[in-house]
């Protein structure tokens, strides 16, 4: 670590150098002293997450942390494929953003991550596109509401299918491309405070899950470690999002009440983790799961 703070302050200084060189001594001399500070360099070296042209596949991303994740990508540089099962017309908006915006390349991507020819499908249309993918955001859930007495087997099993298959089958087709070209990786999976927490209002099959996701994120990182491909996990807490929308309209006092800084988290605010997590700022991390909870989870 020492090193690389070493090597990254002498780069961005020698950086920092062409930039200012038609500059007065004055500015150049108050640019070196603030070079000495390791703090300074590893916040400039975090800062360049190294994901200009870098592709992403961020699943379930026509709303809510995928979509807020889709564009913090695109705002680095990355090329994006934005996958939806539902509403076409919301991932075009996504992409739209993101080709107006910031000026890259995003396109479109229909697939039922749960569905394994979909999935298939989904990673060719992306090798046709772009050529190679760089990184894997598993976001898309479904989350069901309905006490464990009165649950079907199909609503179980169509959860467990949508979260946890859903993210070894997009995992799965992601590391062999990386594996087939010698390339390094970046898979972040998205779980929940509820793996940890559980619920009272009938999330049993989405809380499975999530958990599972965290099991799984430890186990693949363990596999691939050595390969370069980096895999963690980031568990928000209450987010104003689709899924929590009816329950947050009810009481959300209520939940707000449960938060120890006292407010609802944003999606930009996770997806923030999430992108970090997807760059060179992560690349002595794998197997972990990061709390992004305003304090509902601590350690």
């Amino acid at each position: 670590m020492v090193r690389t703070i070493l090597d990254s302050r002498i780069w961005i200084l020698d950086y920092v150098e062409t930039l200012v060189n038609r500059q007065s001594k004055k500015r150049k001399c108050t640019l070196r002293y603030f070079l000495h500070f390791p703090e300074f360099v590893l916040m400039c070296v975090i800062m360049n997450l190294d994901l200009k042209d870098k592709v992403a596949l961020v699943t379930g991303a026509s709303h809510g942390l995928g979509k807020s994740t889709s564009l913090l990508l695109a705002s680095e540089g990355a090329k994006v494929a934005v996958n939806y099962r539902q509403s076409a017309e919301r991932a075009d908006e996504v992409v739209g953003q993101i080709r107006d915006k910031y000026g890259t390349e995003a396109i479109p991507v229909y697939g039922d991550v749960g569905k394994e020819s979909d999935v298939v499908t989904m990673f060719e249309k992306i090798d046709e596109e772009f050529g190679r993918i760089d990184i894997l955001i598993n976001n898309a859930a479904y989350c069901p509401t309905c006490q464990v007495a009165e649950m079907t087997e199909q609503m179980w099993n169509y959860t467990l299918q949508v979260n946890l298959t859903g993210t070894f089958l997009c995992s799965r087709e992601f590391v062999k491309r990386l594996l087939d070209r010698g390339h390094p990786g970046r898979i972040v999976n998205i779980s929940s405070q509820a793996a940890f927490r559980g619920s009272t209002t009938g999330h049993a099959p989405y809380d499975a899950s999530k958990g599972g996701m965290v099991s799984f994120t430890v186990s693949l990182a363990r596999e691939v470690a050595e390969k370069n491909i980096m895999v963690n996990c980031v568990a928000p807490g209450i987010m104003d999002t689709e899924i929590m929308a009816a329950a947050l309209h009810a009481n959300r006092q209520k939940y707000i009440d449960r938060v120890p800084i006292r407010r609802i988290g944003k999606t930009e605010e996770i997806a923030r983790m999430v992108v970090f997590l997807a760059g060179r700022g992560s690349d002595y991390m794998t197997g972990a799961t990061v709390d992004v909870s305003g304090g509902l989870a601590m350690h």
